[in-house]
């Protein structure tokens, strides 16, 4: 039952995400087909209409047009502005994990040649303690 239920709810999460994305790319021909389709209910509905008022619809109607490419222009432009932004952030984000990597092998030479420094220091300690222990079993 509650595997049912999440589910529905993965499902329905789903088609409501794909229903935005439908609605933000159809955005321009769903309000081109509305004006369309209120047009004709005018022309059919309305028979005879003074010229004043097709003056005043027709104005309308370049309104709705006007705000439709407007709509259509502001979501391109957004789309570029995102676009852009998010290969600024890749290139940001690669560029602080190139100089964080060479930071680390950096940090990671050092080490190779404090190693280095600290296997000789050990080496010539060994060799003292030899010499020691070996003058006193001489002498």
């Amino acid at each position: 039952m509650e595997g049912e239920e999440a589910e529905f709810g993965r499902k329905r999460m789903r088609q409501s995400v794909e229903d935005k994305q439908l609605l933000v790319v159809d955005a321009e021909a769903t309000v081109g087909e509305d004006a369309e389709a209120t047009i004709g209910e005018e022309t059919e509905t309305e028979v005879q209409l003074s010229e004043q008022m097709q003056l005043d619809i027709a104005r309308i109607h370049e309104k709705i047009n006007s705000f439709t490419a407007l709509v259509s222009e502001l979501m391109e432009s957004g789309k570029s502005l995102l676009l852009e932004i998010s290969n600024q952030f890749e290139e940001r984000l690669i560029l602080i994990h190139k100089e964080q990597t060479e930071k680390w092998q950096e940090e990671i030479r050092e080490l190779h040649m404090l190693d280095a420094s600290n296997e000789e220091t050990n080496n010539l300690l060994h060799n003292a303690r030899y010499l020691l222990q070996n003058g006193r079993i001489d002498s």
